[in-house]
């Protein structure tokens, strides 16, 4: 047997014929002592609001080249077409769903009156739903 810093080497022959096993050590659990957190009174409100914009793709996407939707092509969270997205800046953010997978913020960018998809080396397939949900936040 021999010791390597925090784990130990197991020279022996198991049931299955394998041999050198890394045998772990035991993780244990330690009690941290708890501190109050400071008292704060609040002086106001965040107060979240939320647009929500729709598309299904009605033919396929080629992003070999990117692609713009314009906010035309989109209705809002009421089913009525959208004329233009609404933007939180600088208090709020953006997040876009293809086929209800949320996508990382650097794949595209929008704008009051469209959104931009980078160039890449994908299709986006007819009947795919395209979300973009706009959150912004204020105080009251």
């Amino acid at each position: 047997m021999v010791n390597y810093r925090n784990h130990r080497k197991i020279e022996q022959e198991c049931e299955c014929g394998c041999k050198d096993r890394f045998i772990w050590p035991r993780i244990k659990a330690s009690t941290i002592p708890s501190v109050d957190p400071p008292s704060i009174e609040p002086t106001g409100n965040i107060i979240p609001t939320i647009y929500r914009y729709f598309y299904i793709a009605i033919s396929d996407i080629h992003l070999t080249n990117g692609a713009t939707l314009a906010a035309s092509q989109f209705w809002d969270n009421d089913g009525n077409p959208a004329t233009e997205f609404k933007i939180f800046n600088p208090n709020g953010y953006v997040n876009l769903y293809i086929n209800a997978v949320m996508q990382e913020g650097g794949i595209y960018t929008l704008t009051p009156t469209s959104l931009t998809l980078s160039p890449d080396n994908s299709t986006i397939y007819k009947g795919t739903p395209i979300i973009i949900e706009s959150l912004g936040f204020s105080t009251m």
